[in-house]
């Protein structure tokens, strides 16, 4: 009996994906339910199960063939395949083989000193090796030494990647120190070229990834479709730093998680939110929809690319459950577990370049969301504070915005909101 294995529903008008690999080879057996290939669609990458527990028959889409949802991908044919089964049957033989060469092994041991002695005493009038005495080993490391402290590190890491004797090399430096240039003098060669350039060559071309695709398509339209401006300002940092260091030891016992700059920006946010609803709105045709309820979008960085999975019902989480739920979709996104439901529903973006760091940027709007707050790195600035210099811990904010619905006035204020909660974040706490 053979059962298909299909492109399953992909989500909301997705309808077709690239096969990324295959997790099986023909004729591997397979439990039912087990993954056995992986899709890659313009969100997410998603592992397609077995229907049956038997062995694949058969691949009717190599990887990097494009397929469309309800088409076959290959099958599985039920029942345990006769060459793994003959597999099977001689591992459960090999156990005795094995008993036998443990016998052999210990006899073996049993009969080996008494070989070892005969030997051992053919070699007696053989020449003894020489060993350094302690007086010759002093001697060598300080040698080794003295050299060493010549050498720059540049040279050091030279000398050590291509393994000279820095004994047969005279140095044309200051007290005869050894240089880069005499070390590429003796080798007679230009240094290297850089280890990707020799092994891809001077150029390499690589298809872009759907992902990849996607990312491009969505930030293009977003410069296309939408009025974008940006708006900036700075918040001091003291406070809530402050905060996370007095209580983060109790709030991580508490809650099992810690306590991180996120919760009180995206708490920030929802402030800002709820008094500019424009900025939690869209625009479709020629109409604004105005969204009343905040499910914000966290962009996080992996190896394939930039996603933005989805953290709902932001306004009824405490921090505990905001800082728990990033760490959820933190780690899908990382592991490429990310479904369409994840990935869908965000109303507004937070973006924080400063993890990499970004001391400042204009984040791109993520279509249809009208706009996206950027954070940046913290970094030690002076600044006046009751009339006085003082040195704080700065970080930039910017927000990127849709101007065809959202006006200046309520951008600056937005952001003049969520500059002013963040510097007292008891605010957040009192909801005021």
């Amino acid at each position: 009996m053979s059962e298909k294995i299909l492109v399953p529903a992909l989500g909301e008008s997705i309808t077709e994906a690239t096969v990324a690999k295959w997790l099986k080879s023909v004729g591997d057996n397979i439990e039912a339910d087990e993954p056995i290939v992986e899709l890659e669609t313009d969100k997410v990458n998603l592992e397609v199960p077995s229907p049956v527990k038997g062995f694949l028959g058969s691949i009717n889409a190599k990887n990097g063939q494009v397929v469309e949802v309800g088409s076959v991908l290959g099958s599985v044919n039920a029942g345990m395949n006769e060459s793994s089964q003959n597999e099977t049957v001689q591992k459960e033989i090999n156990p005795k083989e094995e008993e036998n060469k443990v016998v052999n092994l210990k006899i073996e041991k049993i009969i080996e000193p008494k070989i070892f002695d005969e030997k051992k005493e053919d070699k007696k009038d053989e020449e003894e090796p020489l060993i350094l005495t302690e007086e010759v080993k002093k001697e060598t490391v300080s040698i080794k030494q003295e050299l060493k402290e010549k050498l720059s590190p540049s040279v050091r890491k030279m000398v050590a990647e291509n393994d000279i004797n820095i004994n047969d090399v005279k140095g044309s430096g200051k007290d005869g120190r050894i240089l880069k240039g005499d070390l590429i003098e003796i080798m007679g060669v230009s240094p290297k070229p850089s280890s990707r350039k020799i092994k891809y060559g001077q150029e390499e071309r690589i298809k872009m990834t759907r992902l990849r695709q996607t990312i491009a398509k969505r930030l293009k339209l977003a410069q296309e479709n939408a009025a974008m401006l940006t708006t900036f300002n700075e918040v001091d940092m003291t406070n809530i730093m402050e905060m996370r260091k007095n209580n983060q030891e109790d709030f991580k016992e508490k809650y099992g998680i810690k306590l991180g700059f996120m919760s009180f920006f995206a708490k920030a946010c929802v402030v800002g939110l709820k008094n500019f609803p424009a900025i939690n709105a869209e625009v479709e045709g020629d109409e604004i929809i105005y969204k009343n309820y905040y499910n914000i979008s966290i962009a996080v960085g992996t190896e394939k690319g930039l996603v933005v999975p989805v953290l709902r019902d932001v306004d009824e989480l405490s921090f505990a459950d905001i800082e728990k739920n990033i760490k959820i979709i933190s780690d899908k996104a990382q592991n490429g577990k990310l479904t369409i439901e994840d990935l869908q529903g965000g109303t507004f973006t937070i973006s924080n370049g400063g993890v990499y760091g970004s001391m400042l940027s204009t984040p791109i709007l993520n279509p249809p969301q009208s706009g996206v707050l950027g954070m940046h790195n913290i970094v030690e600035r002076p600044t006046i504070v009751d009339g006085d210099i003082k040195i704080r811990p700065i970080m930039y904010l910017a927000l990127s915005y849709d101007h065809r619905i959202i006006d200046g006035k309520d951008s600056v204020s937005f952001l003049k909101l969520v500059k002013e909660h963040l510097e007292d974040p008891r605010r957040l706490f009192l909801d005021i």
